[in-house]
């Protein structure tokens, strides 16, 4: 891809909130259309990439919801639980932002390609990371927290007791974002993070309604 554009911590459109924190002073950015960042509420919505089918249904049905009231949708185009959380907020006709822990030119997953298209032409794909850097392992705990210091609210739908999510959740509580997790089966060891960050003071989501009332 060729036509990637950038924007540096000094001008008007970079994120706002991530002037405050460990951010990069350079994003690169793909969008088909002129999206300032600083215009939306944003909700980060993140969990594992084996989701179970409750979990991506759950994503893909608070994203919808949420991107219906006009709320950008951000997440990170894994399989699972990001991925349905994007698509909820396509179909609903929002805005999501996906961060990349690759550059523009190196689309993770491989799958995910359609995705990606249908991301930049209503939102916007967003990188750290030159065009053709792959997708390394230690990228995306830095990914995670441009994640989290982008938004105002961060979810996690599913996680196990050692994930990304769970990164992304630590990071965005350092940043003073509120944070919050579905409730899940205490025995589903899929989402024992998930649990565990509701038992140490992360708001229990049982509707959207709860995520709109503490933005």
């Amino acid at each position: 891809m060729n036509d990637e554009r950038m924007m540096t911590i000094n001008d008007e459109v970079f994120p706002r909130n991530m002037k405050y924190i460990d951010s990069p002073k350079l994003l690169y950015y793909l969008s088909d259309k002129n999206i300032n960042l600083n215009e939306y509420k944003k909700v980060a919505i993140v969990g594992a990439r084996d989701a179970s089918k409750y979990a991506r249904d759950t994503a893909y049905k608070i994203s919808y919801e949420l991107a219906k009231r006009g709320i950008m949708i951000v997440s990170g185009m894994a399989m699972g639980v990001d991925s349905a959380a994007h698509k909820g907020a396509l179909d609903a006709g929002g805005v999501t932002a996906a961060v990349l822990g690759s550059g523009l030119n190196c689309c993770y997953p491989k799958c995910n390609e359609g995705l990606m298209k249908e991301i930049r032409k209503s939102g916007i794909v967003i990188s750290e990371y030159e065009r053709n850097t792959p997708p390394l392992k230690k990228n995306f705990p830095a990914r995670n927290r441009i994640i989290s210091g982008l938004s105002d609210f961060v979810l996690v739908v599913e996680a196990k007791a050692r994930s990304g999510s769970l990164i992304t959740a630590r990071i965005a509580l350092d940043y003073g974002i509120d944070v919050g997790a579905i409730p899940a089966n205490i025995y589903n060891r899929w989402a024992t993070g998930s649990n565990l960050l509701i038992r140490d003071g992360a708001y229990p989501i049982l509707e959207t309604r709860d995520i709109l009332e503490l933005l």
